[in-house]
């Protein structure tokens, strides 16, 4: 005897395939959150970085735009071609940010020289691909604009980021269980190169 579907379950799958809200690893760009967007619009899933970077690194610069101590205590993708924070803590940390639950962080104001250096190193150029990745997609966003108003044409953010978007029912609620680099299974480890680390300007 065939199964068949009510009219309610119909309508319910309409509706779930319909859904304008960007669920975590959907690759539908146009329904991301806005502090996730770019103006280049340029997004990656990790596994898409990933094939990128393996496909043709050579001609692609990845970033990891975390803070130093997140590469620290969280690991990094291991195919990162250097750590360049978009923001990072205080020296020592006194000040405490109300709205985000945490210490408070500031630009770093070297990251567009950072980066430049960082392409010139492995011989590209400002119409390069370069790829970004945060925690969670929203520095990626952010950087991405800077950049373009500094003259690079193809950057890419991955708003799944490292860690990946919060959870918000059962055993994944209040963690980053849901999707980004780390939960993909991808590459990563805590083991860091000094060559690729950060060390402001002196």
């Amino acid at each position: 005897m065939k199964k068949t579907l009510s009219a309610a379950a119909f309508c319910m799958l309409v509706t779930l395939a319909n859904a304008q809200e960007w669920a975590p690893g959907n690759a539908d760009w146009n329904t991301l959150p806005s502090i996730k967007q770019s103006k280049q619009g340029r997004y990656l899933t990790p596994q898409q970085a990933l094939d990128m970077v393996q496909r043709d690194g050579k001609n692609v610069l990845f970033l990891d735009i975390r803070t130093r101590a997140e590469a620290m205590y969280v690991g990094m993708p291991a195919p990162v071609d250097a750590l360049v924070p978009y923001v990072e803590h205080q020296e020592i940390m006194a000040e405490w940010d109300d709205k985000r639950g945490m210490y408070l962080l500031e630009p770093n104001v070297d990251f567009p020289n950072e980066v430049a250096r960082r392409l010139a190193a492995k011989g590209l150029n400002k119409h390069s691909p370069i790829i970004l990745i945060c925690r969670s997609g929203d520095r990626s966003a952010k950087a991405t604009d800077l950049l373009s108003l500094h003259g690079y044409t193809q950057v890419y953010s991955i708003p799944e980021g490292f860690e990946g978007d919060m959870g918000k029912t059962g055993a994944a609620n209040g963690r980053r269980a849901v999707n980004g680099w780390k939960n993909a299974n991808l590459p990563w480890s805590y083991k860091l190169d000094k060559a690729k680390m950060y060390f402001p300007a002196q």
